[in-house]
């Protein structure tokens, strides 16, 4: 599978899971206030469908700017696994689905970058 086709898959994956997170995180008690936190990866999603295209163009600032993006929720996903993982439930499935996402989209950007630059 070509790269932009996982970016552009776990761009969706990361806006779905993310607004679903949203939504579980803020509809048991709405009087405590919104959780704008549970956004950032539909954020992080939708930067990354934008450069859907420009990945599909080869265009390598776009690609670059792709994985930075994609480390960044990486990274950026780690503390909600910990307290997700000693939660359980269907927390610790979202939050796993979307850093499994990511993860084989950083796997296929290196492997796209190595590919072209062997060339």
């Amino acid at each position: 599978m070509k790269v932009h086709k996982i970016n552009f898959i776990n761009s969706l994956i990361l806006m779905i899971f993310g607004l679903w997170g949203f939504i579980d995180v803020n509809t048991p008690i709405p009087e405590t206030g919104m959780s704008m936190t549970a956004l950032i990866p539909v954020i992080f999603g939708f930067i990354l469908l934008l450069c859907s295209k420009g990945i599909k163009n080869s265009n390598k600032v776009i690609a670059h700017i792709g994985v930075l993006v994609t480390v960044l929720i990486l990274i950026g996903l780690g503390k909600p696994l910990g307290s997700q993982i000693e939660k359980g439930g269907i927390g610790l499935f979202r939050v796993s689905i979307m850093m499994l996402s990511s993860l084989i989209a950083l796997v296929y950007f290196v492997r796209n970058f190595i590919e072209n630059r062997s060339k």
